[in-house]
């Protein structure tokens, strides 16, 4: 299974083919979109691996946007004892999530690729179908 290691948003993430990742917001960019990471800082597999220095020229990652939401509220609660003095405040982190589509080698070849994703088709009964035909 090869895997690769990424550089966005100020963190490093080791991703596959067909992973569901929570990174960053990243800016400019609307759902359904393909992003491409340039900045692989390995990559590899059981048997081999190519380290970059500090990263691989030629090799990226393709994924797609899934949606950009925020994550749960965080409180930040400050309290000076005996001083009758509080504040109470709360923040909510922005996050893309993204799903890995392909690694790519310095070379432009396809190390891993994701899966097609299928919509599950909805079965129907032979009496629904009567009812519906009716």
């Amino acid at each position: 299974m090869s895997y690769a290691i990424i550089q966005t948003g100020g963190k490093q993430y080791k991703v596959k083919a067909g992973e569901i990742l929570k990174i960053e917001k990243l800016e400019e960019s609307k759902p359904n979109t393909k992003i491409e990471f340039k900045e692989i800082l390995a990559y590899g597999n059981d048997k081999n691996i190519e380290v970059g220095s500090p990263v691989v020229k030629g090799a990226k990652v393709e994924a797609n946007l899934i949606k950009n939401a925020k994550n749960r509220t965080i409180l930040i609660f400050k309290k000076r004892r005996r001083q009758n003095s509080r504040r109470k405040n709360g923040h909510r982190q922005q996050y893309s999530l993204i799903r890995i589509n392909k690694i790519f080698s310095k070379d432009g070849k396809v190390l891993s690729e994701a899966e097609k994703i299928t919509k599950p088709v909805k079965k129907v009964d032979k009496k629904e179908e009567k009812k519906i035909s009716k």
